[in-house]
């Protein structure tokens, strides 16, 4: 019989684009010629041998499985017809009864057969397909069941399994593919209210526990507190970050608070971000659907746009996303590193630091160090300089410096000690052959002089009838500066072999001009008095920026001054003692980047930094913060798309951070990568239940910090 004439309304057992295995796709009328061997057996279903009540419904022994399955069929009970005889109508049609039977049936059969229920054939083995339940009528009781499966020519090929890395590494458990099957493609909510960058949503709960399993680490966390979500506008996908959660009561229902971090156009063969850009200049409007950003979206996300850059750890919640700052924006607009003691923050400083001289060799970086830790750090890498061979000339300081250390007096006669000062101070500087050669000499100028011309000027001074006050004042500053000088604790700074122009030297030493292989020195001022601290920052400081501002006319030269304990340089009005530091350090922060200089600022107390500072920096990597001062001062200087992020600070682990800011495309949450042992500055903890059940070499190590102590010097 004709296939037409037959199935006038078309094959009811395939449709055009059924998903079959590209082997089987064949017309009727090529089924019709096909060998006998090569058609499917029926599908499962009583129904499909129903015969007319006066003939019994035969028994199909099934086809043999392929030779690579390895197994054995179970062989077939009863008068049935062999594989060989299957209809030549699809894969999924009852063969017909043996000759012997054929004849017994009634005329109507083949038109019984037409009208007879068709179940739809087994999809493919490699494809999740819904099924449907059939009503199938009980057949008569068989004593050998026989087992039916779909050859394997009727499947399409499974994939090849992955092994599925779990968290400690282990490749050798393999998942199966379903285990794999995400999705990420069904809406977990929809937009609620849209309101500039931050907006609200609701989130379905059992949408948010069916990603709880996926294998996506970011699907995973969809719609917590800190993950990603993304929202389509057209063909735009608009990233977002969560910032708080709610439940609705009445409805069951999540409200959360998220902030629009940036957009990026969707890739149309897999749906994913690509060309990801900050900002949002599509909004998408009430009733939007929200769906889960997945790990292929933020590795195009995070993803370096071309710009230089350096990687500092792994984005979270991934395994293999890197997380990178871009050095320019980062340096050129500062950037400070807040965390509270014991979070790792000095090595994670010393882990930035490193990828920073190993993207450039030839840099120039100026690191203030209180406490000595980070020599061990950079000693293969860096200018270690401590106050045994700092050397820096006293003839250096500015007039503000000079008072800062040469005058105590707080009381109403401090002014007439700053006139002395002043005034013999630019006569011992004009004494120098240098200053004949100037056509302006200011007691700022760096020209070198003598102490002792400079006390000799006060001495004159005092001796003039016309002196305008008595004595007391002279004598005052006269006494100082001579108790200086006879210091040794302060030999690296006022020593009398410091009187020659070594001005080019000293520059080139601090500023690493040429570098010679090592692009940063560290400033070692633990040993330095703690009266004159803040006056040797200061100075160095304000040489940084000075070098900066008469150099504007040479090739640019940037320089990075990286400040440890910022809080005790800069401090906010609160503990501000009118120290020349921290108008320096706040001038840089406002100033510095139009001249090159860049500023990072490290500290455990970002709540007593000065306010303006820290918001003149551009990015901001925030560790665990345990102060709630602390966390409300830091949040108020982040961008305000960061504020689902820094929600997180309380919870950070050690050596985790929140990045946001100039220097990344959209804020993150980083896991720094470790550093080598020789690369770590020595701040780590001592292990108290290791160090107190040893002994031995206690006297020698006493005698040894004696004589250090004594002599005042490491």
């Amino acid at each position: 019989m004709n296939d037409m004439n037959r199935f006038p309304g078309g094959h009811p057992f395939r449709r055009p684009f059924e998903r079959v295995a590209p082997g089987d796709r064949r017309s009727i009328s090529e089924e019709a010629d096909a060998a006998p061997q090569d058609r499917a057996p029926p599908p499962q279903g009583a129904e499909r041998f129903a015969s007319p009540p006066d003939v019994a419904p035969p028994s199909i022994e099934p086809p043999g499985p392929p030779s690579d399955h390895g197994t054995d069929m179970p062989q077939q009970s009863g008068a049935g017809a062999s594989p060989s005889s299957a209809p030549a109508y699809g894969h999924s049609i009852a063969p017909p009864a043996p000759p012997s039977e054929r004849s017994a049936a009634p005329a109507h059969s083949e038109q019984q057969e037409r009208q007879r229920p068709i179940d739809p054939p087994a999809p493919p083995g490699g494809f999740a397909a819904e099924s449907r339940p059939v009503k199938v009528p009980s057949p008569p009781a068989d004593p050998d069941p026989v087992v039916r499966e779909t050859p394997a020519y009727a499947r399409a090929p499974e994939p090849e399994q992955e092994p599925a890395v779990g968290g400690d590494g282990d490749e050798s458990h393999v998942e199966a593919p379903e285990s794999r099957k995400t999705t990420a493609h069904i809406a977990i909510g929809e937009v609620l209210q849209i309101a500039g960058s931050s907006s609200r949503a609701v989130l379905d709960p059992k949408r948010l526990a069916e990603c709880a399993g996926e294998f996506d680490p970011s699907v995973r966390l969809a719609g917590l507190v800190g993950s990603q979500i993304k929202v389509r506008v057209g063909q735009i996908w608009l990233l977002a970050s969560v910032r708080t959660q709610s439940l609705d009561r009445a409805t069951g229902e999540i409200i959360a608070e998220i902030d629009f971090l940036g957009e990026g156009q969707e890739e149309k063969l897999t749906g994913r971000i690509r060309n990801f850009t900050r900002g949002i200049t599509h909004y998408p409007v009430p009733g939007a659907e929200v769906f889960a950003a997945t790990n292929a979206d933020l590795a195009q996300v995070y993803a370096s746009d071309g710009r230089a850059n350096i990687q500092i750890g792994k984005v979270f919640p991934t395994k293999d996303i890197r997380a990178g700052l871009y050095i320019d924006a980062m340096l050129g607009k500062h950037f400070a590193l807040l965390g509270s003691t014991g979070t790792g923050k000095s090595t994670s400083a010393a882990l930035i630091l490193h990828r920073i001289v190993e993207a450039a060799p030839e840099g120039h970086i100026m690191m203030i160090d209180p406490h000595g830790e980070y020599s061990a750090a950079f000693r293969g890498t860096g200018q270690i300089l401590d106050v045994g061979n700092l050397k820096v000339p006293y003839w250096l300081m500015n007039f503000e410096e000079h008072c800062e250390v040469f005058v105590t007096n707080k009381g109403t006669d401090r002014q007439s000690d700053l006139d002395i000062l002043s005034k013999c101070l630019l006569k011992a500087r004009a004494k120098n052959r240098m200053a004949d050669q100037m056509s302006r000499l200011t007691v700022d100028s760096p020209i070198p002089y003598l102490l002792s011309d400079l006390t000799n000027a006060i001495q004159d001074e005092m001796g003039r009838l016309d002196k305008a006050t008595n004595t007391a004042p002279f004598l005052r500053v006269k006494t100082k500066i001579e108790e200086i000088k006879a210091d040794p604790r302060y030999q690296f700074m006022f020593s009398g072999m410091l009187v020659a122009d070594t001005m080019s030297e000293v520059i080139q030493r601090l500023f690493r001009m040429p570098s010679n292989g090592k692009p940063i020195s560290i400033i070692d001022v633990s040993g330095v008095p703690s009266e004159i601290t803040s006056t040797v920052v200061a100075m160095l400081s304000r040489m940084v920026f000075d070098f900066a501002i008469w150099g504007r006319d040479e090739k640019t030269r940037p320089i990075l001054l990286v400040c440890e304990e910022a809080h005790r340089y800069v401090p906010n009005e609160k503990n501000a003692d009118s120290s020349s530091v921290g108008r320096i350090l706040s001038r840089i922060a406002k100033e510095g980047r139009k001249y090159g200089i860049s500023l990072g600022l490290i500290t455990q107390r970002p709540s007593d930094l000065a306010e303006g500072v820290l918001s003149q920096c551009g990015t901001i990597l925030a560790m665990r913060l345990n102060n709630e001062r602390d966390q409300d001062f830091v949040k108020a200087a982040m961008p305000e798309g960061a504020r689902g992020f820094l929600d997180t600070i309380p919870a950070l682990r050690n050596r985790e951070c929140i990045v946001c800011g100039e220097g990344t495309a959209i804020p993150m949450r980083v896991t720094f990568d470790d550093l080598d042992e020789h690369k770590r500055p020595a701040s780590e903890d001592p292990s108290f239940s290791e160090l107190w059940n040893e002994s031995g070499g206690e006297e020698e190590a006493v005698d040894r910090i004696v004589t250090r102590w004594r002599a005042q010097h490491r």
